[in-house]
């Protein structure tokens, strides 16, 4: 899993997710920042992000949670990863292998609210398209990948951007 403002600094600063909170019930006041990640295995297709949350409290370098969403069928993920389990693969989750805290539950809600709007879901699948595209040139993937689900620590940049 690659961080997508590595491969598009620019676009990945302008139109990465923040989301401000105050008064939450759950979580403490501050600003959520939600960076994609998408895989960068050749010929991948699993049409997935992983969302690592973080804030600026800890200078950008603390996870808070690790969520993976799928935006395909059950039966999309059934064909393309044979052997899996579809209901994990699809919606959002938190992913079992990357980094949690206290907040990740609330975090996870917070995302839930966030995929309610199509205009984000799709801003999600254009960046995913863009990174396939920078990974396979052109070539397009269905092989399933055995990698997916890794969650790595996104490295600060000195750009951050609030997305709408």
């Amino acid at each position: 899993m690659r961080p997508f403002v590595e491969r598009f600094p620019d676009l990945g600063a302008r139109e990465t997710r923040s989301v401000g909170v105050t008064g939450h019930p759950n979580l403490p006041d501050g600003e959520y920042g939600f960076m994609e990640l998408y895989c960068d295995e050749p010929n991948c297709d699993c049409r997935r992000v992983t969302m690592t949350v973080i804030t600026p409290e800890y200078g950008w370098d603390k996870i808070y949670a690790t969520i993976s969403y799928g935006w395909e069928t059950a039966d999309f993920y059934r064909r393309w990863f044979p052997g899996g389990d579809p209901v994990e693969m699809q919606g959002p989750e938190l992913n079992p292998l990357g980094p949690q805290s206290e907040r990740a539950e609330a975090l996870l809600d917070l995302f839930r609210m966030l995929i309610e709007s199509p205009d984000y879901v799709e801003r999600l699948k254009r960046h995913y398209a863009m990174f396939r595209e920078s990974v396979d040139g052109g070539r397009g993937g269905s092989a399933p990948s055995q990698a997916h689900g890794q969650a790595h620590r996104l490295r600060t940049t000195s750009r951050r951007g609030r997305g709408s």
